[in-house]
């Protein structure tokens, strides 16, 4: 069975990671998604899309990576759309993971197979609270693997955020 995971990794943190993993747990191949990947160097999306994905990538061992394909999802101004778009990126999947709301409408009305992913530490495993922790100085790095700690400190991600 072939799996698709999307998310817009702003950064990728260790929820994220779990969900990946526990999406590899039910899938042989898992499609992870770049979601907003036409869009950086906003408060909300300060990061590329290569950036998010050279997070990954550096976070993730040889075992995972073996099973799992990346792909950038752009967004686009037409929800209804988004759907399709993504089917033409990637063609064949057999499950949706996801644990938002929006994305589960829109896969239900298309019939597709929904797995929800559980939250991990949502208040602390979030992108915009680690964003705020990076930017403000305090202890971000425990939430986030050492993968995406290198890419961080490599873009200098704080000064990136304060121009913002």
């Amino acid at each position: 069975m072939i799996g698709f995971l999307i998310g817009r990794f702003q950064p990728f943190h260790l929820g994220h990671f779990a969900a990946i993993k526990f999406a590899l747990s039910k899938v042989e191949h898992l499609h992870v998604g770049i979601g907003s990947s036409n869009i950086s160097h906003e408060k909300r999306n300060p990061f590329t899309a290569d950036e998010r994905k050279r997070m990954i990538l550096s976070s993730i061992d040889d075992e995972i990576s073996k099973n799992l394909t990346i792909h950038y999802i752009p967004d686009v101004d037409d929800h209804s759309k988004w759907t399709h778009l993504i089917d033409e990126i990637i063609p064949e999947y057999d499950v949706v993971f996801s644990n938002d709301d929006f994305t589960h409408e829109l896969y239900d009305k298309r019939g597709k197979s929904i797995i929800s992913v559980d939250l991990k530490s949502r208040s602390d495993l979030s992108g915009s609270n680690i964003r705020n922790l990076i930017l403000t100085d305090h202890n971000w790095k425990e939430f986030v693997p050492s993968g995406t700690i290198d890419v961080l400190s490599e873009i200098d991600a704080k000064k990136r955020l304060e121009d913002l």
